[in-house]
């Protein structure tokens, strides 16, 4: 069988991504990254979406990225409720950090694909969640491992990229997944805050797809 990495995060977005790789016929091969963010919840989201993934593996890596300036990970830096440009909740190199550690894991495991659920429509602003990201990280990547120099590939797969969060929410009932296993809000709090840019997005998503969040009673 084939395999495929996915990156979970415990968001909607992983999970709808990796479902995705699944009904293609992948074994999966989950990829979660504990960088010291503030939403601890993630991790448990992460946990939940790789059991209900029946994921052949969950890897969970402990990367301390809390030395990087970002509202996610410094607890000086206040998240914002709206901001302009690229947003203090961008971390720096997240998207290049997370890839790269799944094209590790992925030439480890002898698989052809990754999966990533970056989307460039509605998203924060963050550079490394843009189209040109994955093609210049693709084109390192076809020159930078032992797999791939010696003729075989490992491909990124982003196959949200060109959605709306909307048509992301309508995907993944398309698809069946349980969307009260995901966690998006920034905090750490019992319930979503309802208030930074993560929680905004969503709530506008399941709006516009005219479908109840199932995290929001």
């Amino acid at each position: 069988m084939k395999r495929a990495v996915c990156l979970i995060s415990g968001g909607m977005d992983s999970l709808v991504s990796a479902t995705i790789a699944k009904r293609e016929g992948y074994e999966i091969y989950c990829l979660t990254v504990d960088y010291k963010q503030k939403a601890k919840k993630e991790i448990e989201s992460a946990k939940k979406v790789a059991k209900f993934l029946k994921a052949k593996e969950h890897l969970i890596l402990n990367i301390d990225l809390s030395w990087t300036k970002s509202a996610l990970t410094r607890r000086e830096i206040k998240i914002p409720k709206k901001a302009k440009g690229i947003p203090p909740t961008y971390v720096p190199a997240r998207n290049t950090i997370l890839l790269s550690l799944a094209v590790a894991y992925a030439e480890t495991i002898d698989a052809e694909n990754i999966f990533i659920g970056i989307n460039s429509i509605d998203y924060s602003g963050y550079p490394d969640c843009r189209d040109v990201f994955v093609k210049k990280f693709q084109e390192l990547v076809d020159v930078s491992t032992k797999k791939t120099v010696e003729g075989k590939k490992i491909k990124i797969e982003a196959p949200l990229l060109y959605l709306s969060k909307a048509e992301i929410v309508k995907k993944g009932v398309e698809l069946g997944v349980d969307f009260s296993i995901t966690w998006s809000c920034y905090r750490n709090t019992k319930k979503p805050c309802g208030k930074c840019d993560s929680c905004r997005l969503r709530e506008i998503a399941f709006k516009k797809a005219k479908i109840p969040d199932p995290l929001i009673e």
